[in-house]
C-alpha cells in the first residue's frame, strides 16, 4: 500500500486522491475510474445506463480538470468539435457515443495513474509522449479508438509486469 504524502495531496485533485484511496483499500466495483467523471457508483449496470442516456456536461468538465487538459485538447481526444461541445454545454448533456468515448478515456487515465502509483503529472506526461511500445505513437492519439485503447491498455499491463517489449 502506498502512502500519500502532504506534497502529493497538494498537487493532486480530490478525485485523483479518492481514486488512489479506493485502489489502496480495494475497489468497491469494476469501474473506480468513474470517480474522475463525478459518478458515485462503480457498478456496470449503472454505468451502462448512464452512457445510454448520456453523461452530463459537468462530467466532462470534471474530467477535464482531473486530467488537466485544455478543453480544446479534450475535445480532440473525444472527437467532438468545439462548436458541438458548446451545444452540449447549453443542453447540459453528452450524446451516448460521446459519453462512451469519455468513459473509455477515463478508464485509460485511471490505468495510467495506477501504473505511475497515483502520480498525476507522470501519468499525463506518459500519455502525451511517444511510446516505443506503441510503435512510436502517443497514447493520447491511440485512445481515440477502442482498438487503440486496447493497445495502450496492453502496454500498461506489460509495463506493470516488467515486460518492456
Amino acid at each position: 500500500m502506498s502512502v500519500i504524502t502532504k506534497q502529493e495531496r497538494r498537487n493532486s485533485s480530490k478525485d485523483v486522491l479518492k481514486y488512489r484511496e479506493t485502489l489502496n483499500k480495494g475497489s468497491e466495483g469494476k469501474h473506480p475510474y468513474v470517480i474522475f467523471l463525478g459518478l458515485r457508483t462503480f457498478d456496470t449496470q449503472h454505468l451502462l445506463k448512464r452512457i445510454e442516456t448520456g453523461l452530463s456536461y459537468t462530467s466532462l468538465e470534471r474530467f477535464r480538470k482531473n486530467i488537466n487538459l485544455p478543453m480544446r485538447d479534450l475535445a480532440e481526444l473525444l472527437q467532438i468539435s468545439l462548436r458541438t461541445l458548446n451545444r452540449r454545454k447549453k443542453t447540459g448533456k453528452l450524446e451516448p457515443d460521446e459519453s462512451d468515448r469519455l468513459v473509455r478515456i477515463s478508464r485509460l487515465y485511471g490505468k495510467t495513474l495506477e501504473l505511475f502509483e497515483g502520480d498525476n503529472e507522470a501519468a499525463h506526461d506518459w500519455l502525451s509522449r511517444k511510446q516505443i511500445g506503441l510503435g512510436g505513437a502517443r497514447p493520447f492519439d491511440l485512445i481515440r479508438s477502442e482498438v487503440g485503447a486496447r493497445e495502450v491498455e496492453a502496454l500498461i499491463g506489460r509495463l506493470e509486469y516488467g515486460v518492456f517489449s
